[in-house]
């Protein structure tokens, strides 16, 4: 076995790392992927920068006795706190879900205000408002935190007059400044990006950041001559640190297809 034939590995807090998969699944779809979700420890928000990175690094540790190829971090968290430390560690690549949607939005931008949405620890972190900055000449940054849209799409609340209320009531300031990007900075949010489009109009370009992961994982595995070679479909895993019933139930609207293959992680392996 050669190591294009290796999976990829994926890590998420809990299940929002499945929009990520679903859209690595289809851009490519002869890839092995072995998904952890750390459910039992869920939500990385309200915990601290060293236990993020902690968290963040034992995943990693946990994914690579499946001898994978590249390390996805699907979280936006672990992403704003932990990427640079996990590349400082691990010898494999590693993407994070924050810069591929910091380019795209930069890409798309014409007026160069660009408004972001995320969780509180998200916002809060300033990873987005750091690197768009940085990255951008004379570049405006708009953050909107949207703790609700995380509980509406693991409920299945994607639609709706509910649904529309609190993205309009999240969404009026970022609609005052005069932004022509948006940046879905959750993994969560695209399941809601009917919804935020519907408020925020036809003009406004979203960013989908599980989109530019996927595009920018196919380009980095081309670059490194690891992408598969195979013409057989690819094959995903999922293991969770708890019990994986409710993560099925709900995880199969993340994923777009049912979940297969589902496994508990072992106490005396994590």
């Amino acid at each position: 076995m050669t190591i294009r034939s290796n999976p990829i590995g994926v890590f998420d807090s809990g299940m929002g790392g499945l929009t990520c998969v679903r859209q690595l699944v289809k851009l490519l779809p002869t890839e092995d992927i072995v998904y952890l979700g750390d459910t039992a420890r869920v939500p990385y928000g309200n915990k601290s920068p060293n236990t993020i990175i902690k968290f963040s690094i034992q995943n990693s540790l946990y994914l690579l006795r499946f001898k994978i190829k590249l390390i996805v971090v699907a979280c936006n968290t672990s992403s704003s706190f932990a990427l640079d430390k996990l590349k400082t560690i691990f010898g494999i690549p590693i993407i994070g879900v924050i810069e591929p949607g910091v380019k795209r939005a930069l890409e798309l931008t014409k007026n160069k205000r660009i408004g972001i949405i995320g969780t509180n620890a998200t916002i809060n972190s300033l990873a987005y408002q750091k690197k768009l900055i940085a990255a951008g000449s004379a570049v405006k940054v708009f953050a909107q935190s949207c703790p609700l849209f995380v509980p509406l799409a693991e409920e299945g609340w994607i639609r709706g007059r509910i649904t529309e209320d609190i993205a309009k009531k999240y969404l009026a300031p970022l609609k005052n400044k005069n932004i022509d990007t948006l940046v879905l900075g959750c993994t969560h949010y695209p399941l809601l990006k009917s919804a935020i489009a519907k408020v925020m109009g036809r003009s406004i370009r979203l960013v989908d950041s599980a989109e530019e992961l996927a595009l920018d994982v196919k380009a980095l595995m081309r670059s490194k001559g690891i992408a598969s070679d195979r013409k057989i479909k690819g094959k995903i895993r999922f293991f969770l640190t708890d019990e994986p019933y409710k993560f099925k139930k709900t995880g199969e609207r993340f994923l777009g297809r049912k979940l297969e293959s589902v496994y508990p992680v072992k106490e005396n392996e994590f």
